[in-house]
């Protein structure tokens, strides 16, 4: 941030009085501008037992897989902003079961939340952002393709779960990008 959203004069970095971390102050009109996570909401989309994840069309990580997720909107709840999403990505309508994990990733300043989903109707395609979607056996998840960490360790909780038919609520924190699985 280079300028003050009320009175366009320069920003700068600095501790504001009563505060505990650097925010953009203006110098001018002394506004202090907050910064805050963004919400990152989507769903694992279930099909007769296929987890449905959509290959990316637009960066970052293009022509990796994913499931149904971005940035919540304002004036919509996390179920709104999955199910939209879920929409918008995948063509799909879901019936949403329940939270199923919220990760923080404080390095990239996000927090991902995904909900466990059943497709309404069985019926998907590809959205404007994604090249293409496909329904995966449990077996044939294209692991070494997902396009994020957040997306992985959603998908490894949900088999851990489903094989012990038990799901809960996980709320975990990645906080530097993870290896690729081998």
């Amino acid at each position: 941030m280079k300028y003050c959203s009320t009175c366009g004069h320069p920003v700068e970095q600095k501790i504001p009085q009563g505060d505990n971390r650097h925010r953009y102050v203006c110098l001018s009109c002394d506004t202090i501008h907050y910064q805050n996570p963004r919400i990152v909401a989507g769903t694992v989309p279930i099909w007769d037992g296929r987890i449905l994840l959509c290959r990316r069309a637009i960066e970052p990580r293009y022509g990796y897989w994913t499931l149904p997720a971005g940035f919540m909107e304002n004036a919509e709840t996390t179920i709104e902003a999955a199910a939209r999403e879920t929409r918008e990505e995948a063509l799909a309508e879901v019936n949403i079961e329940g939270l199923y994990s919220i990760i923080d990733v404080p390095h990239i300043n996000q927090v991902h939340m995904f909900y466990r989903a059943t497709l309404t109707d069985g019926q998907f395609g590809a959205g404007d952002e994604s090249l293409e979607t496909q329904l995966f056996d449990l077996n044939d998840i294209p692991w070494d393709e997902l396009s994020f960490p957040t997306v992985r360790k959603t998908l490894e909780l949900y088999l851990e779960d489903l094989k012990s038919e038990a799901f809960q609520v996980h709320v975990t924190d990645i906080r530097y990008p993870m290896p690729a699985r081998k």
